[in-house]
């Protein structure tokens, strides 16, 4: 997640297919990440949905932080 450049986004299944684990393995590290700000976990989506996000204001937070990087135009 670190590694994923600011404005960019990437799919829990790229980065699971990196690291050989399931996608769902990485979505547990997602939400388990305790510095989501820090460690980007809002950069990774599902493919076709937004994923979740375990902070304050969950998804919308997300979106905000997805708009103000310029990742998501809509």
């Amino acid at each position: 997640m670190a590694a994923i450049p600011f404005g960019r986004t990437r799919s829990y299944g790229e980065i699971a297919a990196e690291v050989g684990a399931p996608a769902q393995a990485v979505g547990q590290a997602c939400g388990g990440n305790l510095l989501p700000i820090l460690v980007p976990c809002h950069r990774v989506l599902g493919t076709g949905t937004l994923g979740g996000f375990s902070v304050p204001g969950g998804v919308e937070t997300k979106v905000w932080l997805l708009r103000h990087e310029g990742a998501m135009l809509v």
